[in-house]
């Protein structure tokens, strides 16, 4: 069983996709993923780039997944510290970091920029090693 930090991105590239969670993965999360995910469903509904009903597809998806969203006490001191070592203006992805260590293998990003960023502090993982590979895929 391999346990996966998923951030916003990824949740809707699944939804997206409709992708299926290979088996054996559990996916995670901070607790604020659910506000994230929303502002980024609203703010793509505004721009015109889908509709509320899509929108609303993917919400539903995303909540369909057996995902553990958490968000204790020892989380958020963690991510205060890791934010502030690495010189970040606030520690919104400094939880995704700290889930990462305190609980996961690895954690799931399609920005670039964060992978780089945590390289060395936790294992960043593909969006392909989360999803089930279609057959012939």
């Amino acid at each position: 069983m391999t346990r996966y930090v998923i951030g916003p991105d990824v949740a809707l590239q699944l939804a997206q996709r409709e992708a299926q969670i290979a088996e054996g993965h559990v996916l995670l999360a901070p607790t604020l993923l659910r506000s994230q995910l929303l502002a980024l469903l609203y703010r793509s509904v505004q721009a015109g780039a889908m509709t509320k009903k899509e929108a609303d597809g993917h919400l539903a998806y995303v909540r369909g997944l057996r995902l553990r969203l958490l968000g204790d006490r020892v989380l958020q001191n963690v991510a205060w510290q890791l934010a502030a070592e690495l010189g970040w203006p606030d520690t919104l992805d400094a939880e995704y970091i700290a889930l990462t260590r305190l609980q996961a293998d690895a954690f799931v990003t399609l920005d670039g920029e964060l992978a780089a960023a945590v390289k060395g502090l936790v294992v960043v993982a593909s969006y392909d090693e989360l999803v089930r590979q279609e057959a012939g895929a």
